[in-house]
């Protein structure tokens, strides 16, 4: 006989609770989805009122009309100033500074002179040469009546014809020597800061002073090859300088080179500027503008009403409709720019109304409100303000 006796189950007791769990757990899982939910719904309404807001919201602009005018092309360049003439003066030779005989920044004149060497012996040396070449043409015009005498022979007289020739060199030698040591201006124009002091040994080579032939100045700059058909010798040119602002200065081109850079695909252009009163210098930094063809008409706008894309470069054109200001996106096709304006050969139309400021805030037919109390820039020619 078996004294094992079952327990009674238990799972009746239990089973109330664990559905009791069950309901609460859902009931949780409930109440979280539906306040999920509710905050979406919250947000996605607070969102549409506040674009409602916004859109409800006239963006305000600023606007110019698109004019018709006169426009000259023009290639601009930056170049480098470059005296006609240009000399880093110097001695040829050695030797004490006996002489000057300038001022620094002086004008002279072609063959002046400017600087003397300490002479030395140089004039004994010259004495000496001379009386050689005296004596060898006593000597030679002498036997030359001997052998028409028959007193010498031939050979003696072409001895003393080219003793008499080498003593004469021996004078010329000694006289380019002499004339080394006298420093002259080469020609016409403005010298520089003096280098050089009274007696102070100088070498070979030695920089003395800068001289400059100032009018007309050159003006050397570059231009891409694709300007070639544009520009020919003696077309007119206008220089500027920083140094003299809002002031043009007019010459011609003088020369082209004969090659283009093949670096560069760029070709070297001389222009020829008149410079009466000395106000462009050597070394200057020069900004050329150069007229090519025939003024022609084309519509400008200020260059702030362009907004530039990868897409391409639109404008907003502005139209009333039913009482309203709507702007209208509008692709165009620019042209040369000149300050603070810009040409439009395709998309504008003279008399077209287009947004130049607040660009940031419209779309494709926004509803606007215009205010120019204050405007961009539009000036072909400005000038910077120094303050």
């Amino acid at each position: 006989m078996n004294d094992f006796t079952p327990l009674p189950p238990t799972t009746t007791k239990r089973r109330p609770r664990t559905w009791l769990r069950v309901t609460l757990v859902l009931l949780v899982v409930g109440l979280v989805a539906g306040g999920l939910y509710g905050f979406q719904q919250f947000k996605a309404g607070i969102l549409k009122q506040v674009v409602a807001n916004i859109r409800s919201e006239q963006p305000t602009v600023a606007t110019a009309t698109a004019t018709m005018q006169d426009w000259q092309s023009r290639q601009a360049a930056v170049g480098t100033a470059r005296a006609s003439n240009g000399a880093d003066l110097a001695a040829e030779i050695g030797g004490v500074v006996d002489q000057i005989d300038f001022e620094s920044g002086q004008n002279v004149a072609a063959g002046t002179v400017l600087l003397r060497l300490r002479p030395n012996d140089d004039a004994a040396k010259l004495a000496q040469s001379q009386a050689s070449a005296d004596l060898a043409e006593i000597t030679l015009q002498r036997d030359e009546k001997q052998l028409a005498a028959h007193g010498v022979a031939q050979a003696t007289v072409d001895s003393d014809a080219a003793n008499l020739k080498v003593t004469r060199a021996q004078v010329a030698a000694q006289q380019a020597v002499m004339a080394e040591k006298i420093i002259r201006a080469p020609f016409a124009g403005r010298l520089g800061v003096r280098q050089v002091d009274l007696g102070q040994f100088i070498a070979a080579g030695t920089a003395i002073v800068t001289l400059q032939q100032l009018d007309p100045m050159f003006v050397d700059f570059y231009l891409p090859q694709q300007a070639l058909g544009q520009i020919a010798d003696g077309q007119a040119v206008e220089v500027t300088a920083d140094a003299w602002p809002g002031k043009a200065f007019p010459g011609k081109i003088s020369s082209l080179n004969s090659k283009v850079d093949v670096t560069s695909r760029m070709i070297q252009v001389r222009a020829s500027v008149p410079n009466p009163d000395g106000a462009l210098l050597p070394g200057m930094y020069i900004g050329v503008s150069i007229a090519t063809g025939a003024p022609r008409s084309l519509v400008t706008i200020p260059a702030a009403a362009v907004a530039y894309n990868p897409y391409g470069s639109l404008v907003y054109v502005m139209h009333d409709e039913n009482g309203q200001h709507i702007v209208k996106q509008q692709f165009v096709t620019t042209g040369e720019a000149r300050g603070d304006q810009v040409s439009i050969l395709k998309g504008v139309a003279a008399n077209d109304v287009v947004v130049t400021a607040g660009q940031l805030k419209l779309h494709n037919g926004s509803i606007v409100k215009v205010d120019n109390t204050v405007q961009p820039a539009d000036n072909p020619a400005p000038v910077p303000v120094d303050r």
